[in-house]
């Protein structure tokens, strides 16, 4: 009975008929994983190039102006908005604000006019002569700034759902990945870029 025994755990030792397949079932899920990994942080990276595009885009268009309009500004971001297509996991935000800088000793920096586009709504942003901030190799007197900030936080598809609930596994590890762009352009037609309607 003992060498029965003994005769079956070699022969189960030594049976190999089964090994590609337990094999395959340790390996196929890190295969997998890498997989959507790979995809995830491609994915990703080309978002981030299409956000930092649209800051510039949209920067080029408005200091192409000589005079501009709401409707104008807001048909520009739009256009802005459509560059992150396919991506629609989340919705990007857009700010455009033309910057005057004042002729004085100590110049001041304020908001000439400024638009936003959030959700698919354009809107007034900051109001006109409200202080404003620019890095300070751009501070010259006397000069005009046309600042497009775009903005857009990422949902990776390992965890978006498409009617936007919390989901759990992955979900609950992963949160939104912020990507923005700051552009500053001076305009190109002429010393300033007025909003007839702003």
């Amino acid at each position: 009975m003992l060498e029965q025994w003994r005769c079956r755990a070699r022969a189960l030792v030594g049976d190999r008929r089964g090994i590609a397949a337990v094999e395959f079932a340790i390996i196929a899920p890190l295969l997998l994983s890498l997989y959507f990994v790979t995809m995830e942080v491609s994915q990703g990276i080309e978002t981030n190039k299409k956000v930092s595009r649209v800051g510039s885009m949209v920067a080029d268009l408005v200091t192409q102006q000589q005079t501009t309009t709401t409707a104008e500004i807001d048909a520009i971001m739009k256009i802005g908005e459509s560059i992150l297509q396919p991506y629609n996991r989340s919705v990007g935000k857009i700010v455009i604000t033309a910057i005057e800088i004042t002729d004085e000793p100590t110049p001041v920096v304020k908001v000439a006019w400024s638009r936003k586009l959030v959700n698919g709504t354009a809107s007034m942003d900051a109001p006109k002569d409200a202080p404003a901030t620019v890095p300070t190799a751009l501070k010259i007197r006397g000069t005009f700034l046309i600042r497009v900030e775009s903005n857009l936080d990422y949902l990776p598809v390992i965890v978006w759902t498409p009617t936007s609930k919390q989901t759990l596994g992955l979900g609950a590890a992963f949160a939104s990945i912020p990507m923005s762009e700051t552009y500053y352009l001076r305009p190109r037609m002429s010393a300033s870029v007025p909003c007839t309607n702003c």
